[in-house]
């Protein structure tokens, strides 16, 4: 009904760039918000980036001053650019996204399959 699929992830060096896009798509009557997780081999998912649909932003702090979330609504993408990465930035990151998939007032989360980013020399 609704998927979101994740890309951009890959291999950079320490204090190099990666931009991060998920598009969402099926059904799909408003998106209230779109976000980033990540989790890295044996630790617990953690958040690390959300944006609402009006544009509001909420990093983690760990992210904060190096990451910039956007929306663009009318293609239902979010992008994470990720400036400064650090080898503790390696994880597999995961879209998230709620969703209102009619005009019925009831809400879903949805998850993507996660796109891997390792930082590394």
């Amino acid at each position: 009904q609704v998927q979101l699929v994740e890309s951009g992830g890959g291999l950079v060096q320490p204090g190099g760039s990666l931009r991060l896009s998920c598009a969402a798509s099926g059904s799909i009557f408003r998106i209230n918000g779109m976000g980033w997780y990540r989790q890295a081999p044996g630790k617990q998912r953690e958040f690390v980036a959300r944006i609402t649909n009006t544009g509001t932003t909420n990093y983690a702090d760990s992210v904060k001053g190096r990451c910039t979330i956007s929306i663009d609504n009318a293609k239902n993408t979010v992008y994470l650019q990720m400036n400064s990465l650090k080898p503790e930035d390696t994880a597999v990151y995961y879209c998230n996204a709620e969703i209102r998939p009619s005009p019925i007032p009831y809400d879903y989360t949805y998850w993507g399959q996660g796109t891997q980013v390792t930082v590394s020399s």
